[in-house]
């Protein structure tokens, strides 16, 4: 698939006076309709010979915005975001390991494209808030990263010794972001910038093997030719910082403590609070810029009242912790360092050109870039349709962009239906018809997979895009989930003295706290464990694993030690798990035995519906549905537990296997335990059904007399596919014409 489906189009503003206005001058103002700014921004950094273009935003969800739209245009590998610190100054607090690893990666980006040489690579776009632009920055060079490929000469302790260096913490195992674990020959890493870790396998000192592994099961998924591990921290202590923290530790008492700790090269959690108080310079991203590189403002008024509001915050929150930590401002007249700086220090190091672009013009003669948005037209085919042909007979090309091939192919299908010609550019068929810039430059309708906002009709550029949104009203997220981590007990964060625990050969204790002992000279740390009589047991903390939180009630009896109770118990539980064991063994063979329906693969329809999902799908919500629908399609009766905490997307998982039942004219019914569930399932279900013949009704307490009984009705002559019911549906009155799926909440 095309991974900048529309960047063809950027150069049809070539010849356009006010691009041209922008790209000529060494401060521009040119007003930009707010739902043509992406276009007109990948314009920019195509046509202009800009090493590096630096977007400026007045928010952080702009920044978002504009990062999603001009992926569409230019490709994820020239768009990079640098985000602000989601941390408060003075919050003591480190940001997020992967906000950090981001700005890591796109100052790196920065620094490669400027020693490139001209027109050896094409414009680099950095988008980024106020916020992140008025904030300061360690001087000298970033952390950097390093590079590993398959066949590296390079051994475990060196990979390990860059890792820490760029501020990785080693673990038993990997599971969150900045973290690396080793295993004899095999390192695991997790990247700050990643979706997913990265395992090493070396063969002595050289890289044997290069792979992605999956999180939640540690299992290699994909192998890989080189990976680029991104520093994980932006502080990295100097001789400079540890001399100035040890002369604060002795005149800064608030923070007398933290102070010591850096005069002593101790990094910690927080440490990046510490900036201003440890930095002279004023560095900000702007700084980084050359003379050939270029800013663009969007929204520059919006921004200024911004960046008001962050200096302001910082003000007030310095002046209410003064209070707290024993310092008066207003006495003394100290001053705390402050993390960002005014609006007029933004460029003001910057020699780059510069760019003002607001939404709406000062005046009425000011030229700008406008453009017209669609009209809404949800439900009217024809409407779409004719506005359409409209343009095309002016000799006009109309892009339709898709969010999936499913609703590529479902738009393609409808816009048929009303007399449009239509060019799938979505299936990648560059036959005798033309390139694919050649086609998509054609006056006529085009559909593409390309996720946008909105659209817009611009005329004076001869060019019309419509987005998926603008038809349906539904609008994705531009945030990509992350991958969890595998489940973890998180017992041992909160176990303390007095809590019950299990020791595997022992038994139940309440555990006393952490000790230190001191045998043949040498002290060690050890986990006291009280047994009934007072029996005492210290078990070494780095047998931590032997012990298992106990979750059998609130007050238990414990066991007694070296005696035979607990060994009895084990041995019971045992031989009572071997007979459920068996009885399971049994109930299944006779579903096996038993003949189910097999259900046919995945409609066009299924994968439409699937994909009109407005959030991105995790990567646990995936397997899931992909198992549900496996088991649906085997001949056997389905049995399957979904799992997940609330918020996790199993109604999602349910949505889909309730829909692929419906598609063979099977009925489904969604159990629920409570009537307000059964309305906010009902609620998901009609609106996620609401494109196709479907029918979901509910029955429930909140129906009439009358109303349910239409309800039981339709069940029984199958006019009702789907019903969202409390457990009156269990009832013997209930009669279903072809029940095919039973889903039970809860």
């Amino acid at each position: 698939m095309n991974r900048a489906p529309l960047r063809p189009l950027t150069r049809l503003l070539a010849g356009d006076r006010a691009l041209g206005a922008m790209l000529g001058a060494d401060d521009a103002l040119v007003p930009v309709s707010e739902n043509i700014r992406a276009f007109v921004c990948a314009s920019i950094a195509d046509l202009g010979a800009a090493p590096v273009v630096l977007f400026a935003t007045p928010t952080t969800q702009d920044a978002e915005r504009l990062v999603h739209e001009l992926h569409a245009f230019l490709g994820e590998e020239r768009v990079y975001p640098f985000p602000a610190w989601e941390t408060l100054p003075f919050e003591r607090v480190s940001p997020n390991v992967e906000t950090m690893g981001l700005r890591m990666r796109t100052l790196a980006r920065i620094n490669s494209q400027h020693l490139a040489g001209p027109g050896e690579a094409p414009s680099l776009c950095v988008v980024a808030p106020v916020k992140a632009l008025l904030q300061r920055m360690a001087s000298g060079e970033p952390a950097g990263s390093f590079k590993l490929a398959r066949g590296d000469s390079i051994g475990v302790d060196e990979i390990v010794r860059r890792a820490v260096e760029l501020g990785y913490r080693r673990e038993y195992q990997v599971e969150h972001r900045g973290e690396i674990a080793v295993r004899g020959g095999i390192v695991d890493i997790y990247p700050s910038t990643g979706e997913i870790g990265v395992r090493i396998d070396c063969f002595g000192d050289e890289i044997d093997r290069l792979t992605e592994f999956d999180l939640a099961d540690q299992r290699s998924v994909r192998d890989l030719d080189v990976a680029e591990i991104f520093a994980c921290r932006e502080f990295s202590l100097t001789r400079a910082h540890r001399e100035r923290a040890s002369r604060l530790a002795l005149s800064e008492h608030y923070a007398q403590e933290q102070f010591s700790r850096i005069a002593a090269g101790e990094v910690f959690d927080g440490i990046e609070s510490f900036l201003p108080w440890l930095e002279d310079e004023e560095m900000l991203l702007g700084d980084l810029l050359r003379a050939n590189d270029r800013v663009v403002l969007i929204e520059p008024r919006r921004m200024r009242d911004r960046a008001l509001d962050i200096i302001g915050e910082e003000a007030a929150l310095a002046t209410s912790l003064a209070s707290t930590w024993g310092v008066g401002l207003a006495d003394t007249g100290a001053v705390f360092p402050r993390l960002h700086v005014d609006f007029e220090h933004l460029l003001a190091r910057a020699d780059a050109p510069t760019i003002s672009m607001p939404t709406t013009a000062e005046s009425p003669e000011a030229e700008g870039v406008r453009a017209t948005g669609w009209p809404v037209v949800r439900g009217e085919g024809s409407v779409l349709a004719r506005r359409i042909g409209e343009l095309v007979r002016k000799e006009m090309p109309v892009i339709i962009c898709a969010d999936g091939i499913g609703s590529a192919e479902r738009l393609s299908v409808v816009l048929e239906a009303e007399g449009l010609t239509i060019d799938r550019l979505f299936l990648g068929d560059e036959t005798e018809a033309g390139s694919y810039e050649e086609r998509l430059r054609r006056a006529m309708v085009h559909v593409v997979v390309a996720s946008l906002e909105r659209g817009f009709i611009y005329e004076a550029g001869g060019i019309a895009i419509l987005a998926e949104a603008d038809i349906t009203g539904r609008h994705r997220p531009h945030r990509v989930p992350r991958p969890r981590a595998r489940a973890v007990e998180g017992f041992f964060d909160d176990l303390a003295p007095g809590g019950y625990v299990v020791h595997h050969v022992h038994g139940v204790a309440r555990f006393q706290g952490l000790v230190t002992q001191s045998l043949s000279g040498v002290e060690r740390d050890y986990l006291l464990l009280e047994y009934r009589g007072g029996d005492r047991l210290y078990v070494p903390s780095d047998q931590i694993d032997s012990i298992t939180p106990y979750t059998g009630g609130e007050a238990p009896t414990l066991s007694r030690l070296n005696g035979t109770e607990w060994q009895r118990q084990r041995s019971r539980v045992r031989h009572a798990v071997r007979e459920i064991a068996q009885e399971l063994v049994v109930l299944y063979q006779r579903r096996h035995a038993s003949p189910g329906h097999p259900f046919a693969p995945d409609t066009p329809w299924q994968r439409e519906m699937e994909q009109a999902f407005p959030f991105p799908e995790t990567h646990d919500q995936l397997r899931a549905m992909a198992e549900v629908k496996e088991d649906m399609e085997r001949p056997i009766p389905m049995d399957r537990l979904v799992c997940g905490d609330v918020g996790f997307g199993k109604t999602e998982v349910a949505v889909r296997a309730v829909f692929k039942a419906v598609q063979e004219n099977k009925q489904a019914v969604v159990l629920v335990p409570t009537t307000l569930l059964a309305q906010q399932h009902f609620q998901t279900f009609a609106d996620r059904f609401s494109g196709y013949p479907v029918r979901v009704e509910m029955l429930s307490r909140f129906l009439t007399t009358q109303q349910a009984k239409q309800v039981v009705a339709g069940l029984k002559d199958g006019s009702i596919d789907v019903v969202v019911a409390t457990h009156r549906i269990l009832s013997e009155e209930i009669i279903f014409k072809d029940l095919g799926l039973l889903v039970v909440d809860e």
